[in-house]
């Protein structure tokens, strides 16, 4: 045979923004072999008239650290035509990690990220095959993926590694500085993607401190992304914060010559602040810096249960509620009418979830096992026929369900006009899904079938091309992960095939499938026919077509390539 797999009759679209063209595409080896009319045989033809046949999905801003350590497929990216991620965003990560701080880091993650201790401790346990980033990697690459990896080193792990719990505490020393800066240029050298930190006043880590990265002067960072500079490669991610904003990213630019890529979101820090955050961003982009906002097409949405409210835990008063590690005891917090009585300043003063006003109409009863009629209404309904305000309605019904009930919130993007501003930036880049993180309370892995279904075809804003560029070739190419994200002769046969006539995301739904039971929201594929990764298929209309135990086809992307 000529070819392994050959597909035909579709609409082929190259991730560069060109128009689609007729064609056929051919697989050898793991490789694009052909291209167009293509003539000969293959072991298996597939035919796609109708669908489109693009370069593979790339998410830049994922959390699988550790579910990539219990779950080789990656779930539930692949569903959504995801081929490669990135992980180690916002300075979190297990690696690298001494064995006495593991469960302080899989605390920390619980905290700052919203991933299930049950799920952490069933998934990894204690015993992990590694102890140093380099190590990480080596651990990963043995056990394999169904879909392509890269891994960024973060200022978390690294600084609780060299300052043990006193990098939540204190600013770090030169000495200490200078076994930070090794550990950082040994993870470059063993293919870290990047350097990434965080200084967000949301961060907050088990409890009730602020995660480690938070305590780092900007020195310190400075001086930890000079590595990348010295390198020659790799990108700095950034969530932002008090003391590491544009000024700051022009320093670092300036000093390293190398790409830095922050979160922009609407309705964070005030109306109109992403417009003068993007002006900002460009008045440094024409002066010849790389920085590249993220920005992603979805409203970002959190479902809230009290359990280990992470919109609010940014609120000092809450310490009590982070430092109780028993449901009595936080239950005990909510109870306390000094407590409420704070809750309620601080409320009407517009400091609700995450430091914005709490939106009444925008927050919806998802799950009430007490009062379970009240399920998908808003809370400013009940809070009308009861005579409530928001506090002691949300928290009363929390108490009575011993923190099970949930409470769905939306936080940012909620103005359309102003996210497609965003989206039409050229200076942006999709990303922001946080694809493996606070899975029980939000699920924007989805988020490129939900560009493609309603940014490309509802609302028409992009040209499917554009969009199909913007979550391939510009991804792939602001992280510096080499011939991914373009269908080209010789590049790896990462493809991905759907139908822009019904692509799009479900409804979230809610399951039990992590390690212990534990709970996350997952949103289905829709029209999403054919995952192939390095020539291997892996999904096939909405089923794995691989054995999750056996070997799979995705690759370690060291430096940002395949060995």
């Amino acid at each position: 045979m000529d070819y392994d797999l050959k597909i035909t009759g579709a609409t082929v679209i190259d991730g560069t923004g060109k128009p689609g063209v007729p064609g056929d595409v051919a697989i050898k080896s793991g490789k694009i072999a052909a291209l167009g009319n293509v003539r000969g045989d293959a072991a298996r033809t597939i035919d796609a008239g109708g669908l489109a046949v693009t370069p593979g999905f790339v998410d830049i801003h994922t959390h699988y650290d550790a579910q990539i350590l219990w779950d080789r497929m990656l779930t539930i990216s692949p569903w959504h035509g995801v081929t490669s991620v990135v992980f180690g965003n916002c300075g979190f990560g297990v690696a690298p990690t001494r064995p006495e701080h593991r469960g302080l880091i899989m605390r920390t993650l619980e905290k700052v990220e919203g991933m299930s201790i049950d799920a952490l401790e069933g998934g990894l346990g204690y015993d992990w095959p590694f102890q140093t980033f380099p190590e990480y990697l080596d651990a990963l690459e043995r056990r394999g993926a169904a879909i392509n990896f890269g891994a960024l080193i973060g200022h978390t792990p690294v600084r609780l590694f060299v300052m043990g719990e006193e990098s939540m505490e204190r600013a770090a020393t030169e000495a200490e500085i200078a076994r930070m800066r090794g550990i950082v240029r040994e993870a470059l050298d063993a293919g870290a993607i990047g350097f990434a930190t965080s200084k967000a006043f949301t961060h907050i880590g088990y409890l009730g401190k602020p995660v480690p990265s938070r305590f780092a002067e900007f020195s310190e960072i400075e001086t930890l992304t000079s590595t990348l500079g010295e390198a020659g490669r790799g990108v700095v991610e950034v969530t932002p914060g008090t003391g590491l904003m544009y000024d700051e990213f022009a320093q670092i630019v300036r000093r390293n010559g190398r790409p830095i890529t922050f979160a922009m979101v609407t309705g964070a820090g005030g109306p109109g602040a992403h417009r003068k955050g993007m002006q900002r961003a460009h008045e440094l982009i024409e002066q010849g810096l790389p920085l590249v906002p993220q920005v992603i097409g979805r409203p970002v949405v959190n479902e809230v249960c009290f359990k280990d409210p992470f919109v609010f835990e940014n609120l000092d008063f809450f310490r009590p509620v982070s430092q109780a590690l028993e449901i009595d005891g936080k239950m005990r917090v909510y109870a306390d009418p000094a407590f409420r009585r704070t809750f309620k300043e601080h409320v009407a003063a517009g400091k609700g979830p995450l430091g914005q006003r709490w939106n009444y109409d925008q927050t919806w009863i998802t799950y009430c096992p007490t009062e379970p009629e009240l399920e998908g209404r808003t809370l400013a309904e009940v809070m009308r026929e009861r005579g409530k305000d928001a506090v002691d309605l949300t928290l009363d019904l929390a108490i009575a369900s011993r923190l099970e009930a949930r409470f769905l919130m939306s936080l940012f993007n909620n103005d359309e006009d102003e996210v497609a501003q965003l989206l039409t930036d050229r200076a942006t880049v999709m990303g922001l899904s946080d694809a493996g993180a606070h899975m029980s309370q939000l699920c924007d892995a989805c988020s490129y079938t939900h560009l493609l279904g309603h940014w490309v075809r509802e609302k028409q804003l992009l040209a499917l091309e554009e969009a199909v560029r913007m979550i391939t070739s510009r991804p792939a190419e602001v992280f510096g992960l080499r011939d991914r994200g373009v269908l080209k002769v010789g590049a790896p046969a990462d493809v991905t095939v759907f139908d822009p006539k019904t692509v799009g995301a479900s409804r979230l739904r809610r399951v039990n499938d992590l390690p212990r039971g534990a709970a996350r929201l997952v949103a289905d594929a829709i029209g999403v026919e054919m995952v192939i990764v390095n020539g291997t298929p892996i999904r096939e209309h909405g089923k794995d077509v691989v054995d999750c135990a056996g070997p799979l086809p995705g690759r370690l992307l060291r430096g940002g390539a395949a060995a």
